[in-house]
C-alpha cells in the first residue's frame, strides 16, 4: 500500500478475502456438525492451516487460468491480459514449480510403485503424486506427462 501499486493490493485483498470465505464455510460446517460448540471454539477451529491456504490461493490461480481462456476465447485479450499479471502476482505465494523433467521423474517414480500400466491406472497414479507435488505443478500438466508415460 505504501507503495501505491494499486493492482497488487487489489490482487492480495482478493485472496485474503477468498482465504476468509474458505474460513467462514469452515466454520459454518463445523456449526452445523455440532451446533452446542460457542463461538471462540469455531473461530480457532475454522483458522486455515498453510497448506489450506496455500489451496486457496491454488484455486485463484486457476479461476484465472480459465478465466484467460474464456476471454481469449470471447475476444477480450485485454481482460485475459489482466488475468496473466494477477497470476503472476499470486505466484510469488506459491511454491518454486517443478520443471518439466523433474515432473517427469516423479510421475515414472509413482508409475514404478503403483506398478500402473494403463491409462485407467491414472487415478491411482494421481493419488499417490498429488500430496507430492501439490502447489508445485498443475494437474493438467502431470496428467499430460502421465498419459505420455503410459502410452509408451
Amino acid at each position: 500500500m505504501k507503495q501505491k501499486d494499486q493492482e497488487l493490493v487489489g490482487v492480495l485483498r482478493m485472496a485474503v478475502a477468498a482465504i476468509n470465505a474458505k474460513q467462514a464455510e469452515k466454520r459454518y460446517a463445523l456449526a452445523k456438525a455440532d451446533p452446542s460448540k460457542s463461538e471462540e471454539a469455531l473461530l480457532q477451529e475454522s483458522e486455515l492451516n498453510d497448506e489450506d491456504a496455500l489451496g486457496v490461493i491454488i484455486s485463484e490461480v486457476k479461476k484465472r487460468r480459465d478465466a484467460i481462456a474464456l476471454y481469449e476465447q470471447g475476444g477480450r485479450p485485454e481482460l485475459a491480459e489482466t488475468e496473466k499479471k494477477e497470476i503472476a502476482m499470486l505466484q510469488k505465494y506459491l511454491p518454486q514449480q517443478l520443471s518439466v523433467d523433474e515432473l517427469k521423474k516423479l510421475v515414472q517414480a509413482s508409475i514404478e510403485k503403483t506398478g500402473a500400466k494403463e491409462i485407467k491406472d491414472m487415478g491411482r497414479i494421481m493419488a499417490d503424486l498429488m500430496p507430492q507435488v501439490k502447489g508445485k505443478a498443475e494437474g493438467s500438466e502431470i496428467s499430460k506427462i502421465i498419459k505420455e508415460l503410459l502410452a509408451k
